[in-house]
């Protein structure tokens, strides 16, 4: 009996642990990281003291949330840099990027305001710009990527893209992509010959403000 009591207790505390990293994915990347630690202890079905136990501070609990991200984050800009030819491993080190984003609130506002303290996600961000730097220079040299494209560029592209968190769930992921898309298109040295890719369906999206109709 004795040896089995701490068996019974790892079991639960790993159970509360996955339990609370489940409720902060859902929480973080419904609402974002403004939303208070107490939510996801109630989501997780857990008191504040057992989350407290698992992660003393939001900065930990967020960091261990979106390890997952972060992981497939550094794998798109391995992937993207391996690439023999430096425009399509730019296109698609920016369809993963808005992916990533557009699946989790959470990990678009760590990833792009550098949650205070969160020193993994800053060097993610760096890591990522450089990436995307020199992707860029190498598909500039290609003359498949317009002249005077900038990194900044890509930042505007990234707040432009959480607007899409407003939009329901199940919208965004498709929305994200068409985003994609035009961005990619709009980065284009010059159209290219043929009939153009036709892009992915457009989601219908609720209107925040229908116009009146007499």
């Amino acid at each position: 009996m004795t040896g089995q009591l701490p068996q019974t207790v790892r079991c639960d505390a790993r159970d509360n642990r996955a339990r609370i990293l489940d409720a902060a994915r859902t929480v973080f990347g419904d609402e974002g990281l403004s939303a208070p630690m107490r939510e996801v202890a109630r989501h997780a079905g857990v008191g504040p003291a057992t989350l407290y136990r698992n992660f003393p501070t939001k900065q930990a609990l967020i960091a261990e949330t979106f390890a997952e991200q972060r992981r497939a984050c550094r794998a798109a800009v391995h992937d993207a840099l391996a690439d023999t030819d430096p425009w399509r491993g730019f296109q698609r080190l920016i369809e993963r990027i808005c992916e990533l984003h557009a699946h989790s609130r959470g990990f678009a506002d760590a990833f792009m305001t550098a949650f205070p303290e969160a020193m993994d996600f800053a060097a993610d961000q760096e890591r990522t710009l450089r990436a995307v730097a020199e992707l860029a220079r190498r598909a500039q040299e290609t003359g498949r990527l317009r002249p005077g494209f900038v990194v900044d560029d890509l930042i505007l592209m990234l707040m432009a893209h959480r607007g899409l968190h407003d939009t329901p769930r199940a919208a965004r992921v498709a929305a994200s992509r068409r985003f994609a898309a035009y961005v990619i298109e709009a980065f284009r040295a010059a159209p290219e010959t043929g009939a153009p890719t036709p892009l992915p369906p457009a989601p219908r999206l609720p209107l925040a403000h229908a116009p009146h109709t007499p």
